[in-house]
């Protein structure tokens, strides 16, 4: 567990250092209360002034904590526990940082919250690759070296106005690829049915936050709204893409096992 969350601290660190210079001013990234629909609170701190757009960040943490400490009896091997490790992490610390965005309103924290999606969702591939290989063909430095190309790929937000959108998109559709790939190769109705509520998921995730002030016109989304709704899916997305992962790479250790006898 040190490994991992000392593998996801340091460029973490890195990026929040990156984050708070002139380097990302040019970024386009929304700093008003009114990119959300959810109406502000004046006499609660600034920290709940979007009560329900704030709290929902409590199911990163929750869900990242649940996926930490998951063991249900499984026997894991060092590498498979620190590729679900790692994910955790991500998401406990994610939750934060969504919500320092929400309280300041600042650069940094809009930035931040770009900018971690895309290792996130990139760490999907990397796991992916780790099932489809044997442990022994399996390399720690592949997956360093494509978590710093997907970091380095927000550097298409200093290329463009849309270039975050961009980056996220290809990152979305590599994901979605090598899970339907691996599912065909490895996969049962189970995991398909992990992979389709996590894909329904992503699409809610997307489509509820575009839709956020469209639906606040609906008296049902004035309070919760289409943003706290797409995060609810975001957080859905996490947990079955742990749970699409965690079983194929049990049962590809399965089959090693197997063969090895």
């Amino acid at each position: 567990m040190k490994s991992a969350l000392l593998h996801v601290l340091v460029p973490f660190v890195v990026c929040v250092a990156l984050a708070n210079t002139s380097l990302f001013d040019e970024v386009e990234v929304d700093l008003s209360s009114d990119h959300y629909a959810e109406k502000m609170v004046d006499s609660l701190p600034g920290f709940l002034a979007m009560p329900c757009n704030c709290l929902v960040n409590l199911a990163y943490i929750y869900m990242g904590l649940y996926w930490l400490l998951w063991h249900r009896g499984v026997q894991e091997t060092y590498q498979s526990r620190y590729m679900r490790e790692v994910f955790a992490f991500m998401a406990v610390l994610y939750g934060p940082v969504q919500w320092t965005r929400l309280a300041l309103l600042r650069r940094a924290p809009a930035v931040l919250d770009q900018w971690f999606t895309l290792p996130i969702f990139a760490w999907v591939p990397v796991w992916i690759s780790f099932i489809e290989r044997v442990p022994e063909k399996w390399r720690a430095m592949h997956a360093a070296a494509h978590e710093l190309l997907s970091i380095l790929s927000y550097g298409l937000a200093l290329a463009h106005e849309r270039g975050f959108e961009l980056a996220l998109g290809c990152h979305v559709v590599i994901a979605m690829f090598k899970g339907v790939r691996v599912q065909l190769a490895h996969g049962d109705g189970r995991t398909r049915g992990y992979l389709l509520l996590a894909v329904l998921s992503c699409a809610g995730f997307v489509v509820l936050k575009l839709l956020d002030h469209w639906l606040a016109r609906y008296r049902l989304f004035q309070r919760l709204t289409g943003h706290f709704w797409s995060k609810v899916c975001d957080v859905l997305q996490f947990h079955f893409s742990f749970c699409f992962l965690t079983t194929l790479t049990q049962r590809a250790q399965g089959k090693t096992a197997a063969q090895q006898e």
